[in-house]
């Protein structure tokens, strides 16, 4: 077991919802993973995460989504876990990040929600290409695409959070 996941399995019961929710941002997602502690390893964390996720509706979805940044911004619920996720966006030229600025802003006035992709180890080229791509989504199959990736964002935030 690694000592990530030993000290998660040890904390006071609020203390592990208020480290499980600066990976997904909705407290009673938090609370079902904080209850079904001790976990035996990193896939029986992961495996709750997933059955209290699949319970959340479209109203929890947007609930977290709007704990994260822009992309290309800064903040969010969870400003170090972001900046590390978009450590490649940062290294974009001022044009692409504007381009960025931009196509987020349509992006939110279409939808009514920040634009989430798994960012770690995407240029912000292939972000922008992909945040233009699905501009042409309607909105139910936008907010599943959406929900998807923060999906992805919180097993990576999981498994930083039990390996460090």
């Amino acid at each position: 077991m690694s000592n990530g996941l030993q000290r998660l399995n040890q904390l006071q019961k609020d203390e592990a919802c208020l480290a499980l929710y600066a990976t997904f941002a909705h407290h009673t997602w938090a609370a079902e993973v904080a209850a079904a502690r001790p976990y035996a390893d990193l896939n029986a964390l992961l495996a709750a995460a997933e059955q209290a996720w699949e319970e959340l509706d479209a109203a929890g979805w947007l609930e977290a989504f709007k704990a994260h940044p822009r992309i290309g911004e800064r903040g969010g619920h969870s400003p170090a876990a972001s900046e590390e996720e978009q450590s490649r966006v940062v290294q974009a030229g001022a044009e692409t990040l504007a381009a960025l600025a931009d196509e987020n802003r349509l992006y939110e006035e279409r939808f009514g929600f920040v634009f989430l992709i798994a960012a770690a180890g995407k240029t912000a080229d292939e972000i922008l290409a992909e945040l233009k791509r699905r501009m042409d989504s309607d909105r139910e199959i936008e907010l599943a695409q959406a929900a998807d990736e923060h999906r992805k964002i919180t097993r990576m935030r999981l498994q930083n959070l039990v390996e460090s």
